[in-house]
């Protein structure tokens, strides 16, 4: 099986919000974006987070895509929408010191991110007779996915760069797992 992963383009976000669950819109010139990437049309199977961010790119290609809940960015609760540098320090800091196991309020933490990622995840690799998948979704979705195969730290995901619009193709074989390409 063969899997692409792409993440949405760039987001129009000048005010530096925080986001993740929240719609936020694309940049205005975000078809010139869109012109930027090569997708073929020979997917046995086409998810996308149900964030615009991500329908946006595969309606624009005409795919025949479902969505999963399951990979959305994380959920960032009451901090949704609010400028990162107006949460209040005695919010942020805790999570910033802890991004694993601490939580915006209504929110989730990235073990609970982590969780329904998997869950994806291993249900994606489980199936049969699907050769080529592609997955349109979220940075913190692909790093995990990432972190998942490699059994790096959780501390460590924020390291890998994931670029908007770019995709990371990963080949299952035998079960053998092959990152073939990143940032593409």
């Amino acid at each position: 099986m063969e899997i692409h992963l792409i993440r949405h383009t760039a987001v129009e976000n000048p005010d530096n919000l925080c986001y993740g669950f929240a719609e936020m819109s694309l940049r205005k010139n975000y078809v010139e974006d869109f012109k930027l990437i090569s997708i073929d049309q020979d997917f046995d199977l086409i998810i996308s987070s149900p964030s615009q961010r991500c329908q946006l790119l595969a309606k624009h290609f005409q795919l025949n895509y479902q969505t999963d809940e399951r990979i959305k960015e994380m959920n960032f609760g009451d901090w949704e929408l609010q400028k990162w540098s107006d949460i209040p320090e005695d919010e942020i800091n805790p999570w910033y010191e802890d991004f694993i196991n601490v939580k915006a309020k209504n929110g989730e933490n990235l073990l609970e991110m982590q969780t329904r990622v998997s869950e994806f995840w291993n249900e994606l690799i489980s199936k049969e007779n699907i050769n080529k998948v592609l997955i349109v979704s979220h940075a913190g979705v692909i790093r995990l996915i990432l972190q998942s195969i490699l059994q790096f730290p959780l501390e460590n995901m924020f390291t890998i760069q994931i670029n908007y619009g770019m995709k990371t193709i990963i080949d299952i074989k035998n079960g053998l797992i092959s990152i073939k390409k990143m940032n593409i």
